[in-house]
């Protein structure tokens, strides 16, 4: 089976914001969607509930709402997801190393949710997020799951996994 791919908020507001903005490389967002058509790359409900709190007007909102089929965005109210997050949390939860502050944030936002996803189903998380084994703020998603056995990776190693090429073309053709 060929590999499957779970994007984390960031990937998506990084990816608008610099470097595969829409304008100047919308092949970036075609393979997303191409990629998702052929099964292989997805994301959970709880990260688009995180996008979907920005303005309607945002383009990352606009382009998520008409372009995005409604499997790409998978639910994470399943049992063996559920399981794997208590799994997870019960880990942050006992570790000394973190601020009660950063096991609270763990908890509530979308990563949490993405690493228990991925581990269920062994798909490679995607994050543009860096380890940091020695953070006490924040919980960093490689040392998460770095802890449970999930792979996870970067844009870029995703992108060149998928074998998703962008074409140069000047404007007006």
């Amino acid at each position: 089976m060929d590999d499957r791919y779970l994007l984390d908020t960031n990937v998506f507001i990084t990816a608008k914001r610099t470097y595969y903005s829409f304008r100047i490389c919308p092949g970036f967002w075609k393979g997303i969607i191409q990629s998702n058509e052929k099964r292989r790359i997805f994301s959970i409900d709880r990260v688009r509930r995180e996008i979907l709190v920005y303005p309607k007007t945002e383009e990352l909102v606009k382009w998520i709402k008409s372009e995005l089929s409604k499997n790409f965005f998978l639910s994470s109210n399943i049992d063996v997801v559920m399981d794997r997050y208590n799994k997870i949390m019960l880990w942050v939860n006992q570790n000394t190393q973190y601020s009660d502050g950063a096991k609270s944030d763990f908890a509530k936002n979308a990563d949490s949710w993405l690493v228990a996803y991925a581990w269920a189903k062994s798909m490679i998380l995607v994050t543009n997020e860096q380890p940091a084994p020695k953070s006490v703020k924040v919980i960093k998603i490689p040392d998460v799951c770095s802890q449970f056995g999930v792979r996870c990776e970067d844009t870029f190693s995703m992108l060149h996994s998928l074998n998703i090429q962008f074409d140069l073309r000047e404007a007006g053709q």
